[in-house]
């Protein structure tokens, strides 16, 4: 069995790893001048056939080959990488406790707390927790708890090992998303300080849809919409198999009609369900507006769709970034650096994590 920490340490170089539905992505960062990152190196390896599905390990053995090829392309010197689990696979929970208690005593309440709460055996779960700090009272103190089943970390840290990977930290695919999202909320007017944040995540089967406030998260949800639904309408539309559809959507090798016939419609139905989600936003809590829209996931590199998004739901509407500040080495290819950014979200937090303090 894995006992491994999802909050971990801070080691001294760490590679953040995200293994996705569609893709392996691999990325470090090192500090630059000025108290500025750099992006020392990244990769994004698409996976063949069904590696990773709904968010799990479908074949082990076509994702370590995925992970694989990353590397060789990636260069040597990996060790310690961070991984994230799917949102949907992690049971997380805020709670207060009393200020200076010792750590044993706090694991002893945080594990009672626990068996109260999550649907699962203690001993069916690897379970973390970290103070965020300071409650309402100061004598209290807000403390953030995650439990995922065991075999959802083994299979994703058997695939990094498999590769001759040492997992120093499993974090949380959300948390990881806000982590990153900290950079590009800078670009924002004022930092977005006071303001309303949707930070949409579109990923190849599911889009999470998270509202931030001053770095707090205040609501979250997932649909089942993403990029397969535009593979599919190519599939369809233009009577191509699911694999020949995703390649051609890769290389971008698609007919003349492609556009207006098919990308167009699938921008449209994406912009609509972001609309619904801010609608289920509204009617699910006391707020009544947005002010800031930021897009994240492969989608979001798609051009023109951030207009689309800011039409229907009359928001601005921006494509996340989160190397904006950073330093870029000459060797990398901004250019393409700055399309792959929003699809690097979840890499970019889990490589920050070696800046933690």
């Amino acid at each position: 069995m894995v006992d491994i920490s999802f909050f971990g340490t801070k080691p001294r170089q760490l590679v953040g790893l995200d293994i996705s539905s569609s893709s392996v992505k691999l990325l470090e960062l090192a500090s630059g001048d000025q108290d500025t990152l750099c992006v020392e190196r990244y990769v994004i390896e698409p996976f063949s056939g069904e590696a990773v599905v709904d968010g799990n390990i479908g074949d082990i053995g076509a994702a370590t080959d995925g992970l694989q090829r990353a590397l060789r392309r990636f260069g040597p010197g990996v060790k310690n990488v961070a991984i994230a689990l799917p949102t949907s696979a992690v049971f997380t929970k805020k709670i207060i406790l009393p200020a200076g208690l010792r750590e044993l005593d706090m694991e002893m309440q945080v594990e009672s707390e626990a068996t109260r709460v999550i649907p699962f055996a203690l001993d069916e779960v690897n379970l973390d927790f970290q103070v965020i700090g300071p409650a309402g009272s100061p004598d209290e103190v807000e403390v953030l708890v995650a439990a995922s089943r065991k075999e959802q970390i083994e299979d994703r840290v058997g695939v990094a090992e498999g590769c001759g990977l040492k997992v120093t930290v499993v974090d949380v695919e959300s948390l990881a998303l806000e982590a990153a999202f900290e950079l590009v909320a800078q670009q924002l007017p004022n930092a977005a300080t006071g303001k309303l944040v949707a930070l949409v995540d579109i990923g190849a089967a599911v889009m999470n849809f998270m509202v931030l406030r001053d770095g707090q998260r205040v609501y979250s949800r997932e649909q089942s919409f993403g990029g397969q639904q535009l593979t599919k309408d190519i599939s369809r539309y233009y009577g191509m198999s699911l694999d020949e559809a995703e390649t051609a959507k890769r290389s971008n090798n698609m007919p003349n009609d492609y556009a207006k016939a098919v990308l167009e419609p699938f921008m449209e139905n994406l912009a609509l369900e972001i609309s619904r989600a801010m609608q289920f936003f509204f009617t699910s809590t006391q707020y009544n507006e947005v002010n800031y829209l930021v897009l994240a996931g492969g989608c979001a590199a798609i051009p023109g769709l951030a207009d689309a998004v800011g039409r229907r739901t009359q928001v601005k509407t921006c494509i996340a970034n989160p190397f904006e500040a950073m330093t870029v080495p000459t060797k990398l290819a901004t250019k393409k650096l700055m399309t792959d950014a929003p699809t690097m979200m979840v890499a970019c937090g889990l490589a920050l994590r070696r800046f933690d303090e």
